[in-house]
């Protein structure tokens, strides 16, 4: 059925960019701004599939993509909390080093198809269910980004540690006045996002499109970006993902109605625009509850 299809599709394309979102979500509440997600989720892809190549294990080519896009997280992280200094431009440094660094890894195996990729592992009687069995029918990546959302969303707003990281994020010197390490909350949570950025590439060559072609990525970091906005910071509204899947999975499905495909391909990066205006202007900024200490580097108050 062209339901199930389109559905599967919205699925399945919308894995990499709930992963990234999720992870940049923790890690705005913290305070730290990462631009960096484009150049983590390539790195990702790259030591990905380059690990699962040569060694034919997928799962420690996942490993790979996390321990990589980690370090780039923890660069950044040093560069804006260690550093002070300015998170925008750190974080566009870091997305340029890690494409340039996926080109690099990947250079000799482009081309080349991945014969050991991630399986689906089929849910017992729900994989047999009518039209929803896509949801059940898929590999451990998808699973887990399928758990993320409501185990951050209970992390956040259910739990200490949730609260210590929003107050981290809202009013750094208070949580510092109460006994709270706001570096170290700042430093977990980057690692935190830039490990979910790297899971999002690892899906990518090793299940979605499973092999290594120069800009997979094709922007999805900076559409994750758009959406933490969209998603109001909560792990529960980052399912707006699924609209921009829909975007992409019906794209083939309208050309024959005259819409031109590339005005479809368009409208996630109009939406990345539309964010970064929301970033820059004050009072958006107070309609979206950013937080407010949002890539403002805190130094402790000497006494």
């Amino acid at each position: 059925m062209i339901a199930e299809e389109i559905l599967e599709m919205v699925v399945r394309s919308s894995i990499a960019l709930l992963l990234a979102t999720l992870g940049e979500i923790i890690t705005e509440r913290s305070g730290i701004l990462n631009l960096g997600i484009e150049g983590m989720m390539a790195v990702g892809a790259a030591s990905a599939f380059f690990v699962t190549f040569y060694t034919q294990n997928p799962f420690l080519g996942i490993i790979a993509a996390i321990f990589s896009s980690s370090a780039l997280a923890f660069l950044h992280a040093i560069y804006s909390i260690k550093l002070k200094q300015n998170q925008i431009l750190s974080g566009l440094a870091i997305s340029m080093l890690g494409c340039g660094l996926s080109v690099v890894i990947g250079r000799d195996l482009v081309g080349f198809p991945l014969e050991k990729r991630l399986s689906s592992i089929p849910i017992p009687y729900l994989s047999d269910l009518p039209f929803i069995k896509v949801f059940f029918n898929q590999d451990p990546i998808v699973y887990f980004a399928f758990i993320a959302i409501p185990l951050l969303w209970f992390l956040l707003f259910k739990t200490r540690w949730g609260i210590i990281i929003r107050v981290v994020g809202e009013e750094p010197a208070f949580a510092d006045l109460c006994g709270i390490n706001v570096f170290k909350v700042r430093y977990l949570c980057t690692l935190f996002g830039g490990a979910m950025s790297g899971l999002a590439g690892a899906y990518l060559s090793l299940s979605y499109t499973p092999a290594w072609v120069e800009g997979m990525t094709m922007g999805q970091g900076w559409i994750a970006l758009a959406l933490v906005i969209f998603s109001a910071w909560n792990p529960l509204y980052a399912l707006c993902v699924y609209i921009f899947g829909m975007i992409r999975a019906v794209q083939y499905y309208l050309q024959p109605l005259g819409i031109p495909v590339p005005f479809l391909m368009m409208l996630p990066y109009i939406s990345t625009i539309f964010a970064l205006i929301i970033y820059s202007h004050p009072k958006l900024r107070n309609i979206f509850e950013v937080p407010s200490s949002l890539a403002q580097p805190y130094e402790r108050e000497k006494t």
